[in-house]
């Protein structure tokens, strides 16, 4: 080799290179969004459209970014909704087509006379059927409600005008039919129709006409006349007996020893006239009380009144109050009727002038005032403050219109200045009947009520007295009325609460007729 030539040189031989040591010519950079989007952000970072406003105030700068504000709020405010109503689509119109499409669709009971059902409205691509088949029996259930009559139901029911004339007349001849309870159910069945478009024919109407009697009316054959079958129901009338501990709440400890709410609320407001039932009864003490009661042999029951009301109060005398006569009164077991404690205030209302000596307002002078006057309304009532008879009721000079009664242990009340009375000389009165109503007839300067009371003829001072009214048995009554109090204490607490035992009767009566029956549970 040469030294003043490179190898390789002009003069030279070529090189050698290997595959790795060839550099490729340069080409043009690739199409990139990312560097596309990184100039675009470098771009609108430099271009400062929205400047702070809170600096450089009044240079050019902070004008540009106040138009920019207001371009962007003019641009939102163009697009701010309106709030004019928003046009819909008119309402469709409906007609009798569509009515009955809507009428198919509804839910209606058959006791109140539906006609609905179907499970489509009809279109014109439904074709009538020239006679549809229907069922042979049709059974229901009707309920008489308040303020219904019995023909009103069965016709409601589907029955016919004729069979329902003809089941009126036989269950009237049973019972009022008045006297039907509302809520009463009525089995009914209905035949097959004699006729297309003619009424049913009723089969059967079975249903509790009362608590110890059910009625059944069926046609003996197929197609002949209704008969009434009376179905006597067994009722034990045994009282039902309640005996408990007071506790810490009588009413709570009597609702849960089982007795209605009802016994519970007339036994408390019995004793409560002998009793302090907050301050002399004890937990310890225990409660009494006896109702009647009526049980069924198929097996309802029907509580009704308090009967006794009583209470053991340990070292105490014994509370005994039974129910007695026809007003239903309560005596205690000497044969002391329940006590009426207190005369009533004959109007609701203080008094604006006591019993003594007064300068009359009309007359100028001092005189004895004998009654005590009442500030009350023109045509407010006036009661009677306890029992009495009408001695007169008429005009009575200075008292105007006034009203007289007599009352046992020789008192008489005297009521004036009414401005009309109701009540007539010789009738009887009850404490708290109203007797006449509030005016201002006679010597009066406004309407008012003066009450007098005399003893003996005499006037006193009606503030003065305070007594009590209160019955007494004696004769034939004391005994009949210890002897029914002994027999209803023999009754036992909660044995009218088991069910009656069947008679042979009534248990080959419950024996089922069809062998599937048997396989049933028997019912307790």
């Amino acid at each position: 080799m040469h030294e003043g030539v490179a190898a390789g040189g002009p003069t030279g031989p070529a090189a050698a290179l290997a595959c790795d040591q060839i550099i490729a010519p340069e080409s043009a950079n690739p199409f990139s969004w990312t560097i596309l989007r990184d100039q675009l952000s470098a771009k609108a970072a430099a271009a400062d459209l929205a400047p702070d406003l809170g600096s450089q105030i009044g240079s050019r700068r902070w004008f540009r970014g106040l138009g920019t504000m207001v371009g962007l709020s003019a641009i939102a405010l163009a697009f701010w909704p309106g709030f004019a109503p928003l046009e819909a689509a008119p309402p469709m119109h409906v007609d009798d087509a569509i009515r009955d499409e809507y009428r198919s669709q509804m839910i209606m009971p058959l006791a109140l006379g539906a006609d609905s059902g179907r499970h489509m409205g009809a279109t014109a691509a439904m074709q009538p059927l020239a006679a549809a088949p229907e069922r042979p029996q049709l059974d229901m259930v009707a309920t008489l409600s308040q303020g219904d009559s019995f023909d009103r139901m069965l016709r409601r029911a589907g029955v016919s005008p004729s069979d329902t004339a003809r089941v009126a007349d036989m269950v009237g001849g049973t019972i009022a039919l008045g006297e039907l309870t509302p809520g009463t159910q009525f089995d009914i069945t209905l035949g097959r129709r004699a006729a297309a478009g003619a009424p049913r024919p009723l089969e059967a109407l079975a249903f509790r006409a009362r608590f110890d009697l059910e009625l059944e009316i069926a046609r003996i054959d197929d197609g002949g006349p209704l008969a009434l079958v009376r179905k006597p129901i067994r009722v034990d009338d045994t009282p039902l007996r309640i005996r408990g501990m007071v506790g810490d709440s009588l009413y709570r400890s009597a609702r849960a020893a089982g007795a209605p709410a009802s016994a519970v609320q007339a036994y408390l407001k019995t004793l409560g006239k002998q009793v302090n039932l907050d301050r002399e009864l004890k937990p310890t003490d225990t409660f009494d009380m006896i109702v009647s009661h009526r049980r069924a042999a198929t097996g309802e029951r029907q509580a009704g009144q308090l009967l006794y009301a009583g209470v053991d109060r340990g070292e105490k005398s014994k509370t005994q109050l039974m129910r007695w006569g026809k007003d239903g009164k309560f005596y205690e077991a000497s044969g002391v009727g329940e006590q009426r404690a207190g005369l009533l205030a004959p109007v609701p209302g203080r008094t604006t002038s006591r019993y003594g000596m007064r300068r009359h307002p009309i007359l100028g002078y001092k005189r004895m005032h004998s009654g005590l006057d009442y500030k009350a309304g023109h045509g407010q009532p006036i009661v009677a403050v306890t029992d009495g008879a009408v001695v007169s009721a008429g005009r009575a000079g200075g008292c105007g219109n006034a009203v007289k009664l007599r009352h046992g242990g020789g008192l008489e009340t005297r009521y004036c200045h009414m401005s009309r009375m109701a009540v007539n000389r010789g009738q009887s009165v009850r404490r708290g009947q109203v007797i006449g109503y509030v005016g201002s007839t006679g010597l009066s300067t406004g309407a008012h009520l003066h009450y007098e009371m005399y003893r003996g003829g005499r006037a006193i001072n009606p503030a003065s007295v305070q007594y009590v009214t209160r019955a007494q048995l004696s004769g034939e009554d004391l005994r009949r009325f210890r002897g029914l109090l002994a027999k209803l204490k023999t009754v036992e607490a909660g044995a009218a609460l088991t069910d009656l035992e069947p008679t042979a009767t009534e248990a080959v009566a419950d024996q089922p007729k069809r062998e599937i029956d048997k396989l049933a549970p028997a019912k307790k």
